[in-house]
């Protein structure tokens, strides 16, 4: 049996999850972060583009191209990458083993 890999940093889940449907830039990764965590998670820049730097150096991010016709002075646009699809989905399962004893546990009601 494979040895599991150590829990994702929350924000480096958040991150993965915002890049999982489409590339996006800085701004755009905060604000989904934002929105889909009910303003719980706010990603200030700087400590957004200090992860997205250890994402990529992961190997779970990396650049993209961006709009069809780039401007002058657009922002950086991110992908997941294969790697890094996996490994959320990895995390994705572990998060819904521990609600699965919680609801077992009668902590959460089934839906």
């Amino acid at each position: 049996m494979t040895p599991r890999p150590p829990p994702l940093p929350p924000h480096w889940f958040q991150i993965l999850l915002a890049l999982a449907e489409h590339d996006l830039h800085g701004l755009g990764i905060m604000q989904d972060v934002l929105e889909r965590s009910a303003g719980h998670m706010r990603l200030w820049p700087a400590m957004l583009y200090r992860n997205l730097q250890r994402l990529s150096d992961a190997g779970l991010i990396a650049e993209s191209e961006g709009p069809a016709i780039p401007e002058a002075g657009s922002p950086r646009y991110y992908r997941i990458t294969a790697a890094g699809r996996r490994r959320c989905a990895e995390e994705a399962e572990r998060l819904a083993e521990l609600v699965a004893v919680a609801r077992a546990r009668r902590l959460l009601r089934r839906t």
